[in-house]
């Protein structure tokens, strides 16, 4: 057991990280065929809502739901499990395929709520309505794909579900290239691009569930224990752990009103967010579930509270680094990664002031996602839902205020603020409650911590070339660039932490 939970979080870190990395070669070869025009934004529209319900229903709440609820009919036997996999899998699907019909036919409908800035724009409104129709099913591929994945987890297979997302972005990569010159609206082989991603992710998973023989059976099981049980705490968590994407949702309905483009500013200074985000803060969280699901099935405190406490040191550790740098290599990363073709730079510099906001609330981020799972894995709901009613109704009323003032830039520093506040809660309820108690030695690792940034904030700054050098580079000289200034900034942080004193070794896995 000795340091598994580390390798475990290394071993989904790594095949996160090439889907990430998968991610912003798709996401380049998009700005390069559709720029950031009429098509692009209402392309990010149209995945962004089954996106958005995919986290609701798939990552979001199924999963920190169904996780806990596993952890224990696993211990009632083999047969309790196959009875709950089978319930959950068929009830999921049921669910999920009338609410897919209802998002194709209605399409028109949904695009009026989530982009009502369409409405006075008929050719945008009907060609939003036409992708999202084709995209909405994707909720339904990919949710059973979350199921699949969560079981796999719970089995402490990793790999797996975080190398499947890969074939979402192969899918956009090929129907860009390929697809996109074949079609009389070019952009619609996007949306048929995440259609067939969403299949391939399903299918890929179901041999690795058929190995360790828990591939679902699905029936129909609306009244099972088990699945009342996922639900009574589905629905509550539904909100609760998907505040972050609620706010991001909001971004863009009100984006929709702001001029052509700022839907895709958004939506590529997100993705630079997202990068750190999915590579490190998910894959945290979707190791540190199962484990203190385990923890506190076994009425385990002390060791609940000590993982809780590796965790948010881990957050520091990388999280900070990763929020400086996005900050300060905003406009240089848009520039080297999207700026050619139909990217242009004033794309690249909307897109870098959106970024910097966003990358203020890239710690907040990170610290949601590990300690939700401190009230999820003792199957409380309602606390993170009360605190996730608070942070969006905060972001709402910061959104209307600084979107007048700051435009999209406005929208994107409502989302960090909103996240900031609910980090804050989620902490502040975890320690009143005793849950979490800091194991000591936090005063020298936060000095340490801030020596190493402060050193790290001092190298980005004195190397990075001025911007109108990175305007007039070549697409070599910027790469060049970029990995010198991450390289270069990553090993000294670290070596300055390894002067420090700050052994990495020792935080491989949490104190028992």
């Amino acid at each position: 057991m000795k340091e598994k939970l580390f390798q475990s979080t290394l071993i989904v870190s790594a095949m996160t990280f090439l889907s990430r990395i998968l991610g912003f070669v798709r996401d380049i070869v998009i700005a390069r065929f559709f720029g950031a025009g009429v098509g692009a934004d209402v392309f990010f529209v149209a995945f962004k809502i089954p996106n958005f319900l995919r986290r609701l229903f798939a990552e979001g709440a199924f999963s920190q739901a169904f996780i806990p609820v596993m952890a224990e009919f696993k211990e009632r036997g083999e047969q309790d499990l196959r009875s709950l996999i089978a319930a959950t899998s068929g009830t999921l699907f049921g669910i999920l395929f009338f609410i897919t019909l209802i998002g194709v036919f209605a399409a028109p409908v949904i695009i009026t709520i989530f982009a009502p800035g369409f409405v006075d724009e008929p050719d945008k409104m009907a060609l939003a309505a036409k992708l999202l129709a084709i995209t909405f099913p994707y909720l339904l591929f990919v949710s059973l794909t979350a199921l699949c994945g969560a079981i796999l987890n719970s089995f402490g297979k990793f790999a797996v579900p975080a190398f499947t997302p890969v074939f979402l972005n192969l899918s956009l990569i090929g129907a860009a290239i390929w697809l996109a010159p074949l079609m009389e609206t070019p952009v619609t082989a996007l949306a048929w691009g995440v259609f067939i991603g969403g299949i391939v992710q399903l299918l890929f998973q179901l041999p690795f569930l058929q190995r360790i023989g828990s591939l679902p059976k699905p029936r129909w099981g609306w009244r099972d224990e088990g699945v009342q049980k996922i639900l009574k705490l589905m629905l509550p968590a539904m909100f609760g752990v998907s505040v972050a994407q609620i706010n991001l949702l909001l971004d863009t309905l009100l984006a929709s009103f702001l001029v052509t483009g700022s839907i895709s500013w958004l939506y590529y200074s997100d993705r630079l967010v997202e990068f750190p985000l999915g590579v490190f803060g998910i894959a945290l969280a979707t190791v540190i579930l199962p484990n203190l699901s385990k923890k506190h099935a076994s009425a385990s405190g002390i060791a609940f509270s000590n993982t809780l406490d590796w965790g948010l040191r881990w957050v520091f550790l990388i999280g900070t680094p990763a929020m400086l740098g996005l900050f300060l290599l905003a406009e240089p990363l848009l520039l080297a990664l999207f700026q050619y073709g139909a990217f242009s730079t004033e794309d690249a510099h909307q897109a870098a002031r959106s970024l910097m906001a966003y990358s203020i609330g890239l710690l907040p981020f990170i610290f949601i996602k590990v300690l939700a799972p401190g009230y999820f894995a003792r199957q409380d709901t309602k606390t993170p839902v009360r605190i996730g009613i608070i942070a969006m109704v905060a972001n709402m009323g910061l959104n209307i205020v600084l979107m007048l003032y700051l435009a999209h830039v406005g929208l994107a520093l409502a989302t960090a603020l909103s996240a900031m506040l609910n980090a804050f809660l989620l902490y502040h309820g975890l320690r009143k409650a005793a849950i979490y108690q800091p194991n000591p030695g936090w005063l020298g690792f936060y000095l340490r911590l801030i020596a190493a940034n402060g050193l790290l904030v001092l190298f980005l700054i004195t190397l990075n070339p001025d911007i109108s050098s990175w305007q007039q580079a070549t697409a070599w000289q910027r790469s060049q660039w970029l990995a010198m200034l991450i390289g270069g900034g990553a090993f000294s942080y670290f070596l300055i932490l390894f002067a420090l004193g700050i052994r990495l070794s020792s935080l491989l896995k949490p104190k028992t």
